[in-house]
Parts: C-alpha cells; structure tokens; sequence
C-alpha cells in the first residue's frame, strides 16, 4: 500500500475524499472541504484517517 504525502486526494470510508493536510506515523490528517458536498454532510471539516484505511486516488502536482 501507498502512503499518501502532503497534497494527495485520498479516499477513505464509503466515499468521503479529502487533501493530505500533515503525514504522521500512524495516520495522516485530512482536510474534507475539498468534497463538493462536504457543507451539506454537516462533517467536520479536518479529520484524522488511519494509514490502513484509505487509498491514494490523485497524487499532489510539482
């Protein structure tokens, strides 16, 4: 499995997508405005996902 860096779209728990905020050891911090519908889902808008549950869907551009 691929970690995510800085700057990735990742996808984790039943579809929710967001951008990787800070990359720790055991999970990554991601930022969920990134989602089009992520005001109507009332969520926070930062969350903590576990390295062992998501998968890389974009990678951040140079």
């Amino acid at each position: 499995m691929k970690r995510a860096e800085v700057g990735n779209i990742i996808e984790f728990r039943e579809g929710l997508q967001g951008i990787v905020e800070k990359v720790n050891e055991n999970s990554v911090i991601v930022d969920l405005s990134y989602m089009d519908n992520y005001r109507d889902l009332e969520l926070e808008q930062r969350t903590v996902v576990n390295h062992k549950n998501y998968k890389v869907i974009k990678e951040a551009s140079l």
